[in-house]
This record gives C-alpha cells, sequence and structure tokens, in this order.
C-alpha cells in the first residue's frame, strides 16, 4: 500500500468549499480524504461524489445507527456513490444491516466500538458496564466483525490488542486519534504518533486538523508522510 493511501486526510470543515481548498492545496500527493457529518449539510455528498470523479479515495464517516432498515437502506444509496469506507456503530444488528444494504463489497463496512474522545469516565456517566476500555474494545470489535464488518475503527491505544485478536487480527483498522508530535490535542484522549500507530499495525490514520489548520497543510501533511516512510523503510 503506498503511503498515500495510509493517510486519509479529514475535511472537517465549514463547507465543501474549503474542503475543496484542502484537496487543491494537497494535490499531486494526499489521494484519501474523509467526509462527515459535519459537512454533510454543506455540500458533503456532492464533494464525495466529485472526488470520486478525480479518482480519489473516500471514507463516509457518518458512524450511521437506527433500525436494520433503514440502515440497510442508507447504505445502499450511500455506497452507490462508489464510496470506498462507510463507519456504523459496532452494534452486531447494525454491521449485519450494513453489509446487507451495500451496493458492492468494494465498500468497505467499518464498525466504530467507542470514540477516541472517550475515555472511562466518559463510559461511566453514559452507563456502558464496568471493564476496562481497551478490553471493551476488543470485545465489541470482535462481535462486529463477527457480524461481518471489514473493519473496525480503533484508537492507537488498542490497535496491538486488535492485531492479537484472531478474529479482528486480519481486518482493516482505521486509527483517529492521530497526532504529530507537539500537536494540539484537540479533544481527543486517546492518541499516538503516526509513525507509533503504523509501527502498531494501523492500516490507515485519519488526520484532519494538524494539516488543515497548518499554516501549510502541504508542509504539514508531507512531514507526516516522511515520518511513516521512514518507519516503513526501518521495517
Amino acid at each position: 500500500m503506498r503511503i498515500e493511501e495510509k493517510i486519509i486526510v479529514a475535511l472537517d470543515l465549514e463547507t465543501s468549499d474549503e474542503a475543496m481548498d484542502i484537496v487543491l492545496k494537497l494535490e499531486g500527493h494526499a489521494n484519501f480524504f474523509k467526509i462527515g457529518l459535519g459537512l454533510l449539510a454543506k455540500g458533503g455528498l456532492d464533494l464525495a461524489m466529485e472526488l470520486k470523479e478525480k479518482n480519489k479515495s473516500i471514507f463516509l464517516d457518518l458512524k450511521l445507527f437506527d433500525i436494520q432498515n433503514t440502515i440497510e437502506k442508507a447504505v445502499k444509496n450511500l455506497s452507490s456513490l462508489g464510496v470506498d469506507f462507510i463507519t456504523v456503530h459496532g452494534d452486531p444488528q447494525v454491521v449485519r444491516a450494513a453489509i446487507m444494504g451495500r451496493e458492492t463489497p468494494k465498500t468497505k463496512i467499518l464498525a466504530v466500538t467507542f470514540l477516541t474522545s472517550l475515555d472511562r469516565k466518559d463510559l461511566d456517566q453514559n452507563l456502558i458496564k464496568y471493564g476496562k476500555l481497551p478490553n471493551l474494545v476488543e470485545k465489541r470489535a470482535e462481535i462486529a466483525v463477527r457480524a461481518g464488518a471489514d473493519g473496525i475503527i480503533a484508537s492507537p491505544q488498542e490497535i496491538k490488542l486488535l492485531r492479537k485478536n484472531v478474529p479482528c487480527s486480519k481486518k482493516l483498522i482505521v486509527t483517529p486519534g492521530v497526532r504529530p508530535k507537539n500537536a494540539k490535542l484537540y479533544d481527543q484522549k486517546r492518541v499516538s504518533t503516526p509513525s507509533q500507530a503504523i509501527l502498531d499495525g494501523a492500516d490507515h490514520i485519519v488526520v484532519g486538523r494538524p494539516i488543515y489548520k497548518s499554516k501549510n497543510p502541504l508542509e504539514s501533511y508531507l512531514s507526516i508522510a516522511s515520518e511513516i516512510a521512514d518507519v516503513k523503510s526501518k521495517n
């Protein structure tokens, strides 16, 4: 897999015009982009189609959660756009419905276990059963994979654990919460550097604000790509 395919640039901006501006600044280098809920009402799906026409890879990070019939129909319509990844919550009935709904297996269904902005205190407030967060992530990931998920969204702190889990070990692992050294954490709590996430076994890392909030987005992107390339050359 090329370095450009390992880095997914999160286009978590206010408008699709701003998002496209970042895409253009990274032209010739970045090839994989994430579009989330925040951009959906500001032309996000049109942007996804436009980028697919330019042969870009697209990750629709919508974290879908609803009754099975609704999930099936939603994923059918979204996958018809030719997107590469779609996220759903890792509940088994949701995952099964998403797999049933997708137009083609080329659209990978990724299961969300627990958001990387959450820690054990947050889970307590949400009445999630007691247990260490990594262990709960592993169990939830295994349930999602057994339901048919193509991969897991996992924080950097759970990558190694999932690579050792037999049902999950060969599945895609996409890792948000990645921050270059000395970068601002913002609302992320379970984080790691790009090189460490790749070393631990992530297939893709998702990086947003350290790139699009940078004074020089291309320079920031290339710095991350260089860090990953250096790690891969030594392993």
